[in-house]
């Protein structure tokens, strides 16, 4: 199928795959996985039309352009890394976007270092923007893969759910509606035409 050109707008995805690395004498490290590749998603959409997965090499571009960071929960006010400060490591490998953060010692790191040592933060999430995206059917549902995307964060989360879905929703129908004969209208307007000459 025809690969396409998604809108310019970020959606979140999220996994539990997060844990804490304390050596002794050494500052906390976060890390975990962002993304699993070539692993469907639970049934997305508003009825659950569809389901997602994330191709090997989707974050090759973003994570050696990009200057990423990490934050908490998404938000741009409690970050707690970053590539260019060099407290942000992403790395692609055969399982998908690993993860190594080290916060810092100011209240929102030591406040997110304490929740996920307490098991209260298990997930971690990544915001991005959809560069190009693949549809299929598989078992008589919708396939979106996910080939190539631009980061905008990392952030481990309360709840690692899939959410912000409608971008995606609507490069479903744009790829549905790619997919109609280009002549269909003409096609109908013939039959048409011949249905009033019978009629005559």
């Amino acid at each position: 199928m025809p690969k396409q050109k998604a809108e310019n707008n970020i959606e979140y995805r999220a996994i539990d795959q997060i844990e804490l690395r304390k050596d002794e004498d050494k500052p906390a490290v976060i890390t975990g996985y962002a993304a699993v590749f070539d692993k469907l998603s639970l049934p997305l959409g508003f009825d659950g039309g569809f389901r997602e997965k994330i191709a090997k090499g989707a974050f090759t571009k973003t994570i050696k352009k990009d200057d990423i960071r990490a934050l908490v929960g998404h938000d741009s006010s409690r970050i707690i890394g970053r590539i260019k400060s060099g407290t942000l490591t992403l790395k692609e490998d055969n399982k998908g976007l690993k993860v190594e953060i080290t916060p810092p010692d100011t209240q929102v790191g030591r406040d997110i270092v304490t929740s996920i040592e307490r098991g209260d933060i298990d997930g971690m999430s990544f915001g991005f923007r959809t560069v190009t995206d693949e549809w299929h059917i598989e078992n008589k549902k919708e396939i979106r893969t996910l080939i190539e995307v631009d980061l905008s964060d990392v952030s481990p989360v309360t709840y690692p759910a899939y959410t912000s879905t409608s971008i995606a929703v609507r490069s479903l129908e744009a790829w549905k509606e790619s997919q109609k004969p280009k002549d269909e209208g003409v096609a109908e307007r013939m039959k048409m035409q011949l249905r009033l000459e019978e009629s005559k």
